[in-house]
């Protein structure tokens, strides 16, 4: 196994949310419409439309797994997924979101804990919340408490 960081960026990213979609292509034009960058899609050869993985990055890190439902073995319902994206400026993807057309289930605003969110639902019920706020820093002394 080799370390595929370079020296001044931030490690390749360790946990991915996962999700099964009942039509893969539209959640990829979907996403990548947001802003999301199809870094793999691996379809079925015999079905295009059968999308048994794709890798989709977010430009600021991170990003998504997901492929077309199968209901056998490892497998979650449609729309039952939800995921909180970084993003320095939330307002450009809350435009693009708006203008693609994207059902916004919670419009821009400013949390108590700072910064600017919004979220919004995929076309298969997923939720998506965009957002600024970066978390907490790890083991810092802030005082809260688990």
């Amino acid at each position: 196994m080799t370390d595929q960081t370079t020296p001044g960026q931030a490690p390749p990213p360790t946990v991915w949310g996962t999700f099964q979609a009942r039509d893969a292509r539209a959640m990829i034009d979907f996403l990548t419409g947001l802003g999301f960058e199809a870094t793999a899609v691996y379809a079925d050869p015999d079905d295009p439309d059968t999308v048994h993985h794709a890798q989709l990055d977010w430009p600021e890190g991170g990003g998504v797994m997901f492929g077309s439902h199968k209901p056998e073995g490892w497998s979650l319902p449609p729309g039952g997924a939800g995921f909180y994206v970084v993003t320095a400026d939330t307002r450009a993807v809350h435009a693009r979101a708006v203008q693609g057309g994207a059902e916004i289930s919670r419009e821009l605003n400013e949390p108590d804990y700072g910064g600017w969110e919004f979220g919004l639902r995929d076309p298969e019920g997923n939720q998506w919340s965009f957002g600024n706020y970066r978390g907490e820093p790890r083991g810092g002394a802030s005082g809260k408490s688990a």
